[in-house]
């Protein structure tokens, strides 16, 4: 029972962080969402830079499932979007890490989880769309393609049409790279 109290409070911390950032993490605000009193927080966590440590190494594992789905995929419409669509609340707590990497602990965090999710996208990106690129400039691309996502993606437009349109454009321009 008492693990079930720590992780519902992690869930709710999780996804407020991906909706809102950082500064949303407030105690009474999380006390609030889960039903729990107060005291229980501090039972489990001793004040919230403990609390944010965990979200963070939480968000890790939830990077390695995404990366362990990603090795089953065969292409990117439908299979990895598929997987996008499932990890939404984690894509968005790493577009918040992106958005706040001034904070050092987030942009070591951002770093690991774009590498571990990184070359699971782009095995199956050159697999898709049998690109021939040097491996670095693969990278380079991904990274820009990376940027650019997490500048555009927001709740609302986060769907199966969006995400299809925007690797269609994706695989579209980089086409024009490939020998």
């Amino acid at each position: 029972m008492h693990n079930d109290k720590k992780d519902t409070w992690i869930q709710a911390g999780y996804a407020l962080f991906a909706e809102q950032g950082p500064s949303a993490l407030k105690i009474e605000v999380l006390a609030k969402m889960v039903g729990i009193s107060k005291s229980s927080f501090y039972h489990y966590f001793a004040d919230l830079e403990i609390f944010t440590e965990l979200l963070l190494a939480h968000h890790l594992v939830q990077a390695r499932k995404m990366e362990n789905k990603e090795q089953h995929c065969e292409n990117i419409d439908p299979a990895l979007i598929s997987i996008l669509l499932e990890h939404k609340t984690d894509l968005f707590f790493n577009r918040q890490l992106r958005v706040h990497r001034q904070n050092p602990w987030y942009a070591q965090c951002l770093s690991k989880s774009n590498e571990i999710v990184g070359m699971g996208f782009i095995t199956v990106w050159t697999k898709d769309l049998d690109l021939k690129l040097p491996p670095n400039i693969l990278h380079g691309i991904f990274e820009l393609a990376l940027e650019n996502f997490y500048l555009q993606i927001t709740p609302d437009t986060f769907t199966q049409t969006w995400l299809s349109a925007y690797f269609k454009n994706l695989s579209r321009i980089v086409a024009n790279f490939n020998p």
